[in-house]
C-alpha cells in the first residue's frame, strides 16, 4: 500500500490518515513526495472533513523561537528539484496564538524568506481551512537565530510569488497538512502537502 495508491483508490481520509501515522519519518516523507498536482487537490478536498488544525500541529513545542520544519512539497510547474521546499516555523516570544516563519529552498536566495504569520482562520475562512499561513503579515520581532532577515513581501522578487497571498491549511494526519494558496482572496489553483520533521 502507498500513500498514491490510497489516493487513487479514493480511500477515506481517516484511513489515510491511519496509514500516514503508522510510518517513520523517513517513509512519511517519501510518500508525500509522490503526489501530483491532482492527487494534492483531491487531498486538499477530502481533507475538509478531518478533524481542524492547531496551531501545535505545526509547532508543538511551548518553547519560543525553536525552529520547526516542515518539508514540502508543491505543484508549482517547476522542475522536480525545484517543486520541494521547506516551511520554518517557530513560536514567537511575545504574541499568542500565532506562529511566525519563512520559506526555504534552492530559491529562497533569489525570491527571499517570505515571511509569514500562521494563525487560527476566522470563521468567514473556515471553508477553506482552519489554519492560515498569512503572507499579508511579517513577524513584529526577533525570530530563530540564524533566520534570515525579515522582510515584508512587498519588496523585491518577493513580490512576485508571496505579495497578498494566503495559504489555507487543512489536516492529513499527525504530522503531514495540505495547504491552497490564494491571492487577493482568489484562488491559484495550485496546493502543497508538508510533513514535519520529528526531530
Amino acid at each position: 500500500m502507498s500513500l498514491l495508491k490510497m489516493i487513487q483508490n479514493e480511500a477515506e481520509i481517516l484511513k489515510i490518515a491511519s496509514f500516514l501515522d503508522s510510518l517513520s519519518h523517513t517513509k512519511r516523507l517519501a510518500e508525500t513526495r509522490t503526489l501530483s498536482r491532482q492527487n494534492q487537490e483531491w487531498l486538499y478536498q477530502q481533507a475538509k472533513t478531518n478533524e481542524p488544525l492547531h496551531l501545535e500541529a505545526f509547532v508543538p513545542t511551548k518553547t519560543p523561537n525553536v525552529e520547526v520544519i516542515h518539508y514540502g512539497r508543491n505543484t508549482l510547474p517547476l522542475p522536480n528539484a525545484l517543486k520541494l521546499f521547506e516551511k520554518r516555523f517557530c513560536r514567537p516570544d511575545k504574541r499568542e496564538n500565532v506562529l511566525y516563519g519563512y520559506n526555504e529552498g534552492m530559491t529562497r536566495p533569489l525570491i527571499g524568506p517570505g515571511y509569514f504569520v500562521a494563525k487560527p482562520c476566522p470563521t468567514e475562512w473556515q471553508n477553506l481551512g482552519s489554519i492560515v499561513i498569512d503572507y499579508f503579515e511579517v513577524p513584529d520581532e526577533p525570530v530563530v537565530e540564524g533566520w534570515p532577515r525579515i522582510k515584508k513581501n512587498n519588496q523585491g522578487l518577493q513580490f512576485l510569488v508571496y505579495h497578498q497571498t494566503r495559504d489555507f491549511m487543512r489536516r492529513v494526519s499527525s504530522h503531514v497538512t495540505i495547504g491552497a494558496a490564494y491571492k487577493k482572496d482568489k484562488p491559484l489553483g495550485h496546493y502543497f502537502i508538508l510533513c514535519r520533521n520529528e526531530s
